[in-house]
């Protein structure tokens, strides 16, 4: 066997080997975690997406359950509405009372669960799942939401091992939110109203210039877009000129070192 083929037949494997590292590692991410839209401090609220990949090459995700510790409650957990999704809210009765804006709540979510309707998240795909919580509490540094991922084929993956300091993470771990330090005003992430109505009449305000410099941008863009193509096309007709005199050249190297030999 000739050293070429060798060597081709070695770097055919090497790129199966490598593709196929890249591949598994990339399963091996792709965990159902829990993403904050934001801050989400103790003691506010919060919008999270709870994002769902699909780790199947041969079935679709048709269901999802997420569970909520009851033992840090959480009294309002409401799910933003997902195109081809139903979404089911369950609440279970405390043991004792929580206590919000100064009444006393004795049951709070435990589980939201979402069922394929009209739609599923396919091989290679992955799915959003926004909700809003609240109020977030103050005792603890993060909340373990475990979750079930159903698919299609009947398969059950359930997310929900908690990872132990100092421990590798685990096959199957639980999505976790990180709690930050509370906010004065316990809205978490959100905006101040006034602060946002001021934010748009300043908006407003600068509309008139934005668009006179905006226009401004858009026609020096258009001349230099025009530039640069001019000048492509005189760098492509140089480089077509180049190389038709370097094959004449070569050309007339040849019939010249012929009419020598001759």
């Amino acid at each position: 066997m000739s050293v070429s083929r060798i060597s081709t037949r070695a770097a055919l494997a090497g790129g199966i080997a490598l593709s196929s590292v890249v591949l598994l590692s990339g399963t091996a991410f792709a965990h159902v975690s829990v993403q904050p839209q934001g801050e989400a401090a103790k003691g506010g609220y919060a919008t999270v997406n709870i994002k769902v990949p699909n780790e199947r090459d041969n079935a679709s995700t048709v269901k999802l359950e997420v569970s909520f510790p009851l033992d840090h409650p959480l009294a309002s957990v409401m799910p933003q509405p997902v195109p081809g999704w139903k979404a089911e809210v369950t609440k279970s009765k405390l043991d004792k009372p929580l206590e919000l804006h100064g009444r006393k709540i004795n049951e709070a979510v435990s589980k939201v669960t979402w069922t394929a309707d009209g739609s599923k998240i396919g091989p290679g795909q992955f799915q959003q799942f926004p909700l809003s919580l609240g109020q977030l509490p103050e005792d603890v540094d993060q909340l373990v939401l475990k979750a079930v991922q159903t698919y299609d084929n009947k398969e059950v993956v359930r997310w929900i091992e908690e990872q132990k300091e100092g421990a590798e993470e685990p096959q199957n771990p639980a999505p976790v939110l990180k709690l930050s330090a509370a906010s004065d005003d316990h809205h978490g992430g959100g905006a101040a109203p006034s602060a946002t109505a001021s934010a748009t009449a300043s908006t407003g305000e600068k509309d008139g210039h934005d668009d006179k410099a905006g226009d401004h941008e858009e026609k020096a863009a258009a001349e230099s877009s025009a530039s640069s193509s001019s000048s492509d096309t005189t760098a492509r007709v140089l480089g077509v000129v180049g190389i038709l005199i370097g094959v004449a050249g070569v050309a007339f190297g040849v019939l010249a070192g012929r009419r020598r030999s001759a």
